[in-house]
């Protein structure tokens, strides 16, 4: 049975909030978690009668992860190759609600490649801010091969096991306001 499409948020375009936002990523490395966020992120929410899209990007060289040199080689061929592949992208037609759950099937584009990710969350009904605006918020989560997209890169352990791990956990917590008014504090 086919979950119903519903609607997400009153119609129209709601526009990022980038700084209530963010897209952070994990993925298991050595004997525990490597974590990192993108700085500079963009996304937009189209809402028509039942139907709902989102578009978002990431801009490669704005990857922060708490050391310059591993910043760097992370925005290298072995990794995102920011040089030749400057953002990361996504999108999404249909999202699907059931109760306060959305589900997605988008494409994500990293490196050049483009494949589906199966997405999951939550999402707030729509609220009214300090400032006159409207806002809903979208929680999501997508784990992914980093080896599908041709992120390769990795140094074996003495034991013959690889130090990072091929699948990458993607959170993106994002706050969305109708625009025309102020979208921050």
């Amino acid at each position: 049975m086919n979950t119903p499409i519903l609607t997400v948020a009153p119609a129209g375009t709601w526009k990022l909030d980038s700084i209530h936002s963010r897209v952070d990523f994990e993925v298991r490395y050595l004997a525990g978690t490597f974590k990192g966020e993108f700085h500079e992120i963009g996304a937009e929410l189209s809402v028509e009668a039942e139907r709902a899209s989102l578009e978002g990007a990431a801009n490669v060289a704005r990857v922060d992860i708490k050391d310059e040199n591993l910043s760097a080689h992370l925005q290298s061929p072995d990794f995102l190759d920011a040089e030749r592949h400057p953002e990361l992208r996504f999108a999404a037609r249909d999202l699907r609600l059931d109760g306060g759950k959305v589900s997605v099937d988008g494409e994500l584009t990293i490196k050049g490649v483009t494949k589906s990710v199966a997405v999951t969350g939550t999402v707030t009904a729509p609220i009214a801010d300090p400032y006159g605006n409207e806002r809903i918020g979208l929680s999501l989560t997508a784990k992914i091969d980093r080896t599908d997209f041709g992120v390769d890169w990795n140094n074996p352990l003495p034991s013959g096991e690889p130090a990072l791990a091929n699948d990458v956990t993607i959170f993106a917590g994002l706050q969305f306001v109708r625009p025309g008014g102020e979208t921050s504090e």
